[in-house]
């Protein structure tokens, strides 16, 4: 069944690609209209510029290395401890 879903949105993307510009704008505010709220307001909130302080540039480096080290914790382990 997923794989239905990826094939459907790989679908629609390609249809979106050669679909007119004056048609576009339709379906645009249609999508708009289908998402729901939170998710359009995310979708369309500017991207934050702010610059890392040096603290938080050293807790990503550390994160990325523990990644690394294969330290992670998996989806599926975090949905086991959640009990889902």
């Amino acid at each position: 069944m997923e794989l239905d879903l990826v094939q459907q949105r790989q679908q629609a993307h390609l249809l979106l690609d050669v679909l007119p510009e004056e048609k576009l704008f339709a379906v645009h505010n249609l999508l708009e209209v289908l998402v729901e709220p939170l998710s359009r307001s995310l979708a369309m909130a500017p991207v934050e510029d702010e610059e890392l302080t040096p603290e938080t540039m050293a807790a990503l480096n550390r994160a990325s290395a523990s990644l690394d080290r294969g330290e992670g914790v998996s989806h599926k382990e975090m949905l086991r401890e959640f009990g889902l």
